[in-house]
């Protein structure tokens, strides 16, 4: 991630946003109408700060918890941040944020006709980072996902104004895809927050130990694990991928994007040969270019 450094310490808002630079897909690309790009944005600043508020990645210097009416002595404790974030939440339909991210989601809110639900399942899935750092099964992860990524596909859904119970059932598939390829991705970092994604019935399935995950370089039993899970989260993106071909135009690209982004990172991943200890393995541009072309084509 980027823009956690003290150069915005003072302006949490624009730290806060200019971390899109650093996801793994454009987050509001050029080609989108300004409105659009707008709403995604105000959208993004929601999710990226209640991320950071559940990781401990916060600006220096407490601006978010004074904005938030968290005293300094509280300032520390991540639920307590979370509920009162959740309490603002709230003031985004029914009267004015405090946090100026907030009242930037408000308009959008409004304008999109959006309900609450999907921005408290994103709140909801970083207070149980706070109190659940192992899986027991897939289907736990599962249901994490359901409130860690699917309601970001809802609120693009929401945003563009496209929401059918189809849609919403194939967007599921392509977010809890894309969040398992995150966690591959970041199983050293996670294992540094005391945090593992990969469902211990698989770790055990597979001959992985905890120890295992801890060293320099992934031995044969780890990458058949991430090799295991990779596959997991390409069939998702397989079944989610129909999504694409339901829209047209300048959100066919931008799905097209979402799906192909995940797809790439599957590639990267494979490529490194399953070995994702050494830290994220990462996609070039020509990569994700040629997986977008194969998702307008409806292939894959």
């Amino acid at each position: 991630m980027t823009g956690t450094g003290t150069a915005h310490a003072g302006d949490p808002e624009r730290g806060t946003l200019d971390k899109s630079a650093g996801e793994n897909f454009p987050v509001a690309p050029f080609f989108l109408p300004r409105a659009w790009r707008t709403d995604l944005m105000a959208v993004y600043g929601f999710a990226r700060l209640v991320d950071d508020i559940g990781d401990g990645d916060l600006a220096p210097g407490g601006a978010d918890a004074r904005l938030l009416g968290v005293s300094p002595a509280a300032a520390e404790d991540r639920l307590v941040l979370l509920d009162a974030f959740e309490a603002d939440l709230h003031r985004v339909f029914d009267g004015t944020p405090r946090h100026p991210l907030l009242r930037r989601l408000q308009p959008t809110v409004r304008r999109c006709s959006m309900t609450p639900e999907p921005f408290l399942g994103l709140i909801a899935a970083n207070r149980q980072d706070q109190l659940v750092q192992r899986y027991e099964t897939y289907d736990d992860l599962l249901a994490y996902c359901e409130l860690s990524a699917n309601p970001v596909g809802r609120l693009v859904l929401a945003v563009t104004g496209t929401s059918t119970p189809e849609r919403i059932r194939l967007s599921d598939a392509i977010c809890t895809a894309l969040q398992i390829v995150e966690h591959l991705q970041d199983v050293a970092e996670d294992l540094g927050r005391d945090r593992i994604y990969l469902p211990a019935a698989d770790m055990k399935r597979f001959h992985v130990q905890e120890a295992d995950l801890a060293t320099a370089t992934a031995g044969a039993s780890v990458r058949a694990l991430i090799a295991y899970e990779a596959q997991r989260a390409r069939e998702l993106l397989n079944e989610g991928a129909p999504l694409v071909g339901s829209v047209h135009g300048r959100l066919k690209l931008l799905l097209a994007g979402f799906v192909a982004g995940g797809r790439a990172a599957i590639h990267a991943i494979a490529a490194a040969e399953y070995d994702v200890l050494p830290g994220p393995p990462k996609p070039g541009k020509l990569q994700l270019l040629r997986e977008v072309g194969v998702t307008l084509r409806g292939k894959g």
